[in-house]
């Protein structure tokens, strides 16, 4: 006789896709739910995302694309700075609702989030202080 095997949380169905900005990198997991729900790295997004402006930018992918079903939100984000990583999570966030449903595509590319910010930081330059900043000139 076997035994009937119990579904657990690493048994559910989920879209994976990647969100990038400058050096973050977010790995997004979307599965439905009853509600949305964000976890990132482990915590609550209003732990980890603290001011108001950072929680608007995670969850504008939803309000942009109003998606029929509701998804619990789990993000592995890491590098850049927080405002690098919640673009990075709504990056992702985007691409993942994209190949849940193909008809989304069009409204999140017009609000412009399926595109990646390729802007870098410019490499310091020797005998500069920074990538452009010359010393100070003296005359003697």
């Amino acid at each position: 006789m076997e035994k009937e095997k119990k579904p657990t949380g690493k048994d559910k169905k989920y879209i994976r896709a990647i969100g990038r900005r400058k050096t973050a990198t977010a790995v997004v997991r979307l599965t439905k739910a009853s509600k949305n729900s964000y976890t990132i790295n482990g915590q609550d997004f209003t732990e980890y995302f603290k001011t108001a402006d950072l929680k608007k930018i995670i969850t504008s992918a939803f309000e942009t694309a109003t998606p029929v079903e509701k998804y619990e939100v789990v993000v592995t984000t890491k590098g850049g700075g927080i405002h690098s990583q919640a673009e990075a999570v709504r990056h992702g966030i985007s691409r993942a609702l994209v190949i849940e449903d193909g008809e989304l595509r069009h409204v999140l590319k017009k609000a412009k989030m399926l595109k990646r910010d390729p802007r870098q930081v410019e490499r310091k330059k020797f005998g500069l202080k920074k990538a452009r900043k010359s010393p100070q000139w003296s005359k003697r």
